[in-house]
């Protein structure tokens, strides 16, 4: 896999370089401010891009404008984006068209070295990988709307869809069987009036687009200057 890497925290930076190269990935191009990461990222053309949110000189979103700005680009460009807390507006701006190939991770999810791994294979498979903070964070702030209507074992379901967790993955990590998944997804999607389908990450993404609509609106004029 070839990696484009986007951070100005140079310890993280080289940090990421060592872990991806120990685990088999060559690292393309890195960049440590905002004006560098779209032209690195058009002329090498990556598998994945690991991009912070906020880089110099602005340490506002430049590394999310980036990001939109590449896969406008580069339709499908995988891009799992670093952040140092959950940034509800930013999630949102990231899901909003609805594609795959799409992460965003709280930065102190990198030194969980598998989890981290296997979220950057999973953006790169065309699925999605929502940090647990993150989507814990749009789906607390929703209110009045059919995710209330969800059972807690149902809202457990939908917490790890969104992660991109397949139906074997949350079995396990629910310890129930595969059809009990089958069952709590099928009642997820009806009760958020979502066609049901079997066809991977769409269905992930499905959900994601539900819960954005109501991220985006929560997170207006929320964002602030932390790094």
């Amino acid at each position: 896999m070839r990696v484009v890497i986007a951070e100005d925290n140079a310890l993280l930076r080289e940090g990421m370089v060592l872990l991806l190269t120990s685990a088999g990935h060559e690292v393309v191009a890195v960049a440590s401010s905002g004006p560098e990461v779209l032209p690195a990222l058009l002329e090498h053309r990556p598998d994945a891009a690991v991009l912070d949110v906020r880089m110099p000189p602005g340490f506002r979103d430049e590394g999310l404008r980036a990001a939109l700005a590449a896969r406008r680009e580069i339709p499908g460009l995988p891009v799992l984006v670093l952040s140092q807390y959950v940034e509800e507006t930013y999630a949102a701006e990231l899901l909003a068209d609805g594609a795959g190939g799409l992460g965003y991770l709280l930065k102190d999810r990198v030194g969980r070295v598998e989890e981290f791994l296997d979220a950057l294979d999973r953006v790169v498979a065309g699925g999605t990988a929502l940090d647990p903070e993150v989507v814990k964070e749009l789906m607390t702030r929703r209110r009045d709307d059919p995710v209330d209507s969800l059972t807690p074992r149902e809202r457990e379901v939908l917490h790890l869809m969104a992660e991109g967790r397949d139906n074997a993955t949350i079995a396990h990590t629910l310890v129930v069987s595969e059809r009990a998944v089958s069952k709590h997804i099928g009642n997820v999607f009806a009760k958020l009036g979502l066609p049901p389908s079997d066809s991977g990450h769409r269905r992930v993404l499905a959900v994601l687009a539900y819960l954005n609509k109501g991220a985006g609106k929560a997170g207006k004029g929320e964002t602030t200057d932390r790094r």
